[in-house]
C-alpha cells in the first residue's frame, strides 16, 4: 500500500496528466485508433482510404466495401526505399511519411509532398518520380499563404473567405470589401464607401460565395446608433481604451443591409428587405440554378422567423414561410442553416419545432407545405444526406426513449414515409455516408465503450469493422475510471434528469468525498459528456483525480429534450436550475454513502458562472464553496442573448429583476471566488465589478481573480492558470471546509 506522501504525489501527477490531455487535446495518445473523422472517398463513390497510426508508424488503408477488404494503399517498405534514394537519407518515422496526397489519372498515380519536395507514384508499378521544385508563387498558391507584406496590410483582420475553385480570398480592410488573389496575392478593393460605424461585414450573417465564384452575398451593417463599452489595455506602458459596440438587453441593435456583389463588374445589388434594425439576418444557401438564394430574418426576441427567397440580379425578395413561437425559436443566426434542396431546387426540406419537437417537413420552394416527413416524441438534430434516386432522407435523431440523449442515424422515405433507425449501439454516433449512398461509416462510442468505426450498408446491415480503439495506455497511465451515468428526478418530483459523476482513480466507496457541481444549465446546449473521447477532453475528469466526486447534470431548461423541456426556464432564468441540481445531489447522496453533502462545491463559466452565483446566494446552506468565472450577474447588463429567454426588459421588468444576482448579495454565507477577464465582450467585466460592490455593501467576504486583458473564455497561459487556480481554490476550501468567520459582518460594520 502506498504511503500518504507517495499517494499524494501520485494523485498530483495523474491530475496534471489528465489536465494536459484535456488542454492540449492529446486524447489520441491514450485512445489509439477507432475513429475516422474524415474518410477520403474514391471515384467509385463507395471505396475510401484513411490514415491510421499503428506501432509508431502511419499506414494508409484502402477499404473496398464491395469486396469487404482492408489493405494498405501503399507498399510502405518499397516507398520508403525509393524516397531514401531521392532524398539522400531515410524519411522520418517508420511508416508513410505523408498523410495528404492527390490522385491523378483515374487514381492510377498519386502526387504527394515530403520535406517540401513533390513526387509522383505509380500505384501499379510502384515507380516514383521527383517533380521539379515549386516556385514561391506556386507555394503560396498551394498553401494560400499570407506573405509578410500582406500580414502588415491586414493587421489583425485576417478573416477571409475562400472562393469556389480557390481563386480568391474575400476579406474586409478599413471597413471595405477586397479580393486577394491566391496566385500572386494582389489586392483588389470591390467597395470604397464603407466607413467606421457603417461598414461591410464578413463576420455575421454567414456570407456566401455563389457556386461559380462570381458573386458574393454579404451584409453592410450600420451600428452608428449602438452603445459602446470600454475595454482598457492595462498592459501597455501608457494605458489606453478601445471602445467596442455592445448593446445590453433592450438597447439598440445594428441595422443590416443585404447585398450581392459581382466581383468582375463590382456591381452591387441591394436586396429589398426594408429597415432591418433590431433584427438578425442570416444567409442560408444559393438555389441550385445560381440565380436565387435563401436567407432568413428573425426578430431580436427570436419569436418570429421569416424565410425569404431573393433574386441575385434584381434584388427582389419574397417571403416563403414564417415560423413563430410564444417562447423562443431554437436557432443560431450566426451559424449557417443547412437546407437540402430536391428536384433541382423545386423543393426543400425544412426543420421546425412547431409541434414541440424538431422535425422534418417537405416544402415547395414557393412556400407550399407538401407534407411532414418525421414525427414522434424525439428531436431531429441534423440532415446527413438526401438520396433522391432511392427516395431516402438520412438524418441524426435522439430516438431512444430509454436513453434520450443517444444520437442515432435514421432515414425516412420521401415517397411513403417509411421510417427506419439504422444504428443500435448505445452512445453517440458520428456518421459518414458514401457519395454513392450505398454505405455509411458508423463511428460510435459510449462512456464505457472505446470508439469503434464500422462499415454498414445504407440499410444499416453490418459489413465490417474498420478500426477499433485500443485503450491500454489510457488504463495504464491515467488509471482510467469511466464516469458513471445516473438518473434523478427534477425538483418537480416528476421529470427524469440525466447526468454523470467522475470519481478519482483510487476511489474507495468506504470513504467520504466532497462533491463538486460543474454547472452550465444553459437553454441552448447540454453539458454532460456521452462518449469516451468527450469525457477525456473535459478538465473535469482531471479535477476528480484530486479526490472529489465531480457531478454534471443536464437539468430542465437545457436543449435536446424537446420544446417543453427547454422552455421550463423561459421567462425565469435562474429560478429553477439550482433547485434541480440540489434535488439531484440529494438523491445521489441517498443512494451513495460516500458522498458528503456537508462539503458541496459548485463552479462554472459564463452562464455557469451566473448559476454558480445563484447557487451560492439562493442555497447558502447547501453550497459551501463556489467559483464563478465570467458570470452574467445581471441579465439586463448582458447583450441581447438574454432577450431570447426573458423577452425585452421593457416588457418583462419583473423577470429581469428576479433573475439578477445583485439584490441577493446579503444572502452569501460560504466562500466565493469571482474570476473575470478584463476584455470580456460577452459578459462584460463591469458585471463582476458591480457584484463586488454589492457584496462589499452587504459586508460579505469574497475573493477575486482578475485575468488581465483576457476574453470571455480564458485561453493560453492565462487559461491554464485560470483552470488550475479554480481547482486549487476549491481543493483548499472544500476538502476541509470552514465557513467565513461569523463575527466578520459585525467587525466590518
Amino acid at each position: 500500500m502506498l504511503q500518504e506522501d507517495a499517494l499524494g504525489e501520485t494523485r498530483d501527477e495523474i491530475y496534471k496528466l489528465y489536465l494536459e490531455v484535456a488542454l492540449s487535446n492529446r486524447v489520441s495518445e491514450f485512445i489509439k485508433g477507432g475513429v475516422i473523422l474524415k474518410p477520403n472517398w474514391m471515384a467509385d463513390g463507395s471505396s475510401f482510404f484513411y490514415a491510421e497510426q499503428e506501432e509508431e508508424k502511419t499506414i494508409i488503408y484502402k477499404i473496398n466495401p464491395e469486396k469487404k477488404t482492408k489493405e494498405p494503399l501503399f507498399d510502405n517498405e518499397g516507398l520508403r526505399k525509393a524516397l531514401t534514394l531521392e532524398l539522400g537519407h531515410e524519411p522520418s518515422g517508420k511508416g508513410i511519411p505523408f498523410s495528404q496526397f492527390e490522385f491523378l489519372e483515374g487514381e492510377r498515380r498519386v502526387k504527394f509532398m515530403v520535406e517540401g519536395k513533390e513526387f509522383l507514384l505509380d500505384l501499379k508499378t510502384h515507380e516514383i518520380q521527383k517533380l521539379p521544385p515549386l516556385s514561391e508563387e506556386e507555394k503560396n498558391r498551394k498553401k494560400f499563404l499570407i506573405p509578410k507584406q500582406f500580414k502588415a496590410f491586414l493587421g489583425n483582420e485576417t478573416k477571409e473567405i475562400l472562393s469556389p475553385g480557390g481563386k480568391f480570398f474575400a476579406g474586409i480592410k478599413d471597413f471595405n470589401l477586397y479580393l486577394r488573389s491566391t496566385e500572386d496575392n494582389t489586392i483588389l478593393f470591390l467597395t470604397d464607401e464603407g466607413r467606421e460605424g457603417y461598414a461591410w461585414d464578413l463576420w455575421n450573417a454567414s456570407p456566401l460565395w455563389s457556386p461559380d465564384g462570381s458573386r458574393l452575398i454579404l451584409t453592410k451593417v450600420d451600428w452608428r446608433e449602438m452603445p459602446k463599452i470600454p475595454l482598457v489595455n492595462w498592459l501597455k506602458q501608457r494605458e489606453d481604451v478601445d471602445w467596442v459596440i455592445y448593446s445590453k438587453a433592450g438597447e439598440s441593435l445594428w441595422k443590416s443591409e443585404l447585398y450581392v456583389i459581382d466581383i468582375n463588374s463590382k456591381k452591387k445589388v441591394k436586396i429589398e428587405i426594408g429597415d432591418l434594425r433590431n433584427h438578425f439576418i442570416s444567409i442560408v444557401d444559393w438555389l441550385p440554378q445560381g440565380e436565387e438564394f435563401l436567407f432568413f430574418i428573425v426578430d431580436r426576441e427570436f419569436k418570429k422567423l421569416e424565410l425569404m427567397k431573393a433574386n441575385a440580379f434584381t434584388g427582389v425578395a419574397q417571403k416563403i414561410l414564417t415560423e413563430t413561437e410564444e417562447t423562443q425559436l431554437h436557432l443560431d443566426p450566426f451559424q449557417r442553416m443547412e437546407i437540402k434542396f430536391l428536384e433541382g431546387g423545386r423543393k426543400f426540406i425544412w426543420m421546425s419545432e412547431r409541434d414541440g419537437w424538431n422535425h422534418l417537413y417537405l416544402y415547395e420552394t414557393g412556400g407550399r407545405l407538401i407534407r411532414r416527413l418525421t414525427e414522434g416524441n424525439f428531436p431531429v438534430s441534423e440532415i446527413k444526406k438526401v438520396d433522391e434516386k432511392r427516395g431516402w432522407v438520412y438524418f441524426m435523431a435522439q430516438v431512444d426513449q430509454t436513453r434520450p440523449y443517444d444520437l442515432h442515424l435514421c432515414r425516412v422515405n420521401l415517397r411513403n414515409g417509411k421510417f427506419e433507425r439504422l444504428t443500435e449501439a448505445q452512445g453517440e454516433h458520428l456518421i459518414h455516408i458514401s457519395p454513392s449512398s450505398e454505405f455509411f461509416l458508423d463511428v460510435h462510442s459510449s462512456l464505457t465503450r472505446p470508439p469503434k468505426t464500422e462499415l454498414r450498408t445504407s440499410e444499416g446491415k453490418h459489413v465490417m469493422v474498420i478500426t477499433e480503439a485500443r485503450i491500454d495506455v489510457l488504463n495504464q497511465k491515467l488509471k482510467w475510471v469511466p464516469p458513471e451515468e445516473f438518473t434523478v428526478k427534477a425538483a418537480d418530483g416528476e421529470t427524469l434528469l440525466y447526468g454523470v459523476i467522475f470519481k478519482p482513480y483510487d476511489f474507495n466507496p468506504s470513504k467520504k468525498y466532497p462533491i463538486l457541481d460543474y454547472i452550465y444549465n444553459v437553454p441552448h446546449a447540454t453539458i454532460v459528456p456521452r462518449n469516451m473521447y468527450s469525457a477525456l477532453l473535459t478538465p473535469e475528469a482531471a479535477f476528480a483525480q484530486l479526490g472529489f466526486i465531480l457531478f454534471m447534470l443536464d437539468g430542465r431548461g437545457t436543449s435536446g429534450r424537446g420544446k417543453a423541456f427547454q422552455d421550463a426556464s423561459y421567462g425565469k432564468l435562474g429560478q429553477i436550475e439550482i433547485a434541480d441540481h440540489v434535488a439531484g445531489l440529494k438523491q445521489l447522496a441517498e443512494q451513495r454513502e460516500y458522498i458528503d453533502l456537508n462539503r458541496v462545491g459548485i463552479y462554472g463559466i459564463s452562464y455557469g458562472g451566473y448559476l454558480t452565483l445563484r447557487a451560492m446566494l439562493v442555497e447558502p446552506d447547501f453550497f459551501k464553496v463556489g467559483v464563478a468565472t465570467a458570470p452574467m450577474v445581471d441579465p439586463e447588463e448582458i447583450m441581447s442573448y438574454t432577450e431570447h429567454y426573458l423577452g425585452l426588459p421593457q416588457k418583462n421588468k419583473k423577470a429581469y429583476q428576479e433573475s439578477s444576482c445583485l439584490h441577493l448579495a446579503p444572502r452569501l454565507q460560504g466562500r466565493l471566488l469571482l474570476i473575470h477577464g478584463t476584455k470580456d465582450q460577452n459578459a462584460p467585466f463591469s458585471g463582476t465589478i458591480k457584484m463586488a460592490e454589492a457584496l462589499i455593501r452587504a459586508g460579505k467576504p469574497f475573493e477575486m481573480l482578475i485575468l488581465p486583458e483576457e476574453a470571455h473564455v480564458p485561453s493560453g497561459i492565462r487559461g491554464k492558470y485560470w483552470i488550475m487556480y479554480q481547482h486549487r481554490y476549491l481543493e483548499e476550501n472544500l476538502k476541509d471546509f470552514k465557513a467565513p468567520l461569523p463575527f466578520w459582518e459585525k467587525r466590518i460594520r
